[in-house]
């Protein structure tokens, strides 16, 4: 794996399906794949249960049908994908971004192009729906008033921006149906 990647290459932590209260942790390094767990029981047979730990190289998990069985029922099997992916040196550099530098990126993208990418992902979908995209491609589509921007702050930019270009639809239609009369 390359070298300037960090040493943890993704950590979750979960608590067991109801009714267990019992805690998991599973750390991805460059090399070893770490789960944890911590069992929460007021019953007296659990109580003096010590906190467990395996550690296996990417190698072994990906031979260890055990570990991601349990990883599947803690954390679920999009969780154990990606896990396999990382393990497999399969890295997805896009998650790895931060949200602003993804909302800069975002920013040069046609309007469609912006609609497509919210289907993406719940992540894409969060960032494509901010108000901290959208109101720089307002304010660059055409003057702004104050009052403009008071009246953006509530039902946000997003829809200011649709509303807006709904109305101008609207306009358009309205004179084309009267040009033809």
């Amino acid at each position: 794996m390359a070298s300037w990647l960090p040493e943890i290459l993704f950590e979750i932590v979960g608590q067991g399906k109801a009714p267990s209260k019992d805690y998991y942790q599973m750390l991805i390094t460059r090399s070893q794949v770490i789960f944890r767990w911590w069992k929460i029981s007021l019953r007296s047979g659990y109580q003096s249960t010590k906190p467990g730990e395996v550690k296996e190289s990417h190698e072994d998990f990906r031979e260890n049908s055990h570990l991601q069985i349990q990883i599947a029922l803690v954390f679920g099997a999009r969780i154990l994908d990606y896990v396999f992916n990382l393990c497999e040196g399969r890295i997805d550099f896009l998650e790895r971004l931060s949200d602003d530098l993804l909302m800069r990126i975002i920013s040069y993208l046609g309007i469609e192009d912006i609609a497509s990418l919210s289907l993406t992902s719940h992540r894409f979908s969060k960032l494509c729906m901010s108000d901290k995209l959208w109101e720089p491609i307002i304010e660059a589509s055409g003057e702004i008033t104050p009052a403009m921007k008071a009246l953006a702050q509530d039902p946000g930019w997003r829809q200011k921006f649709f509303i807006r270009k709904l109305h101008l639809c609207k306009k358009q239609n309205q004179k084309s149906q009267a040009d033809s009369q």
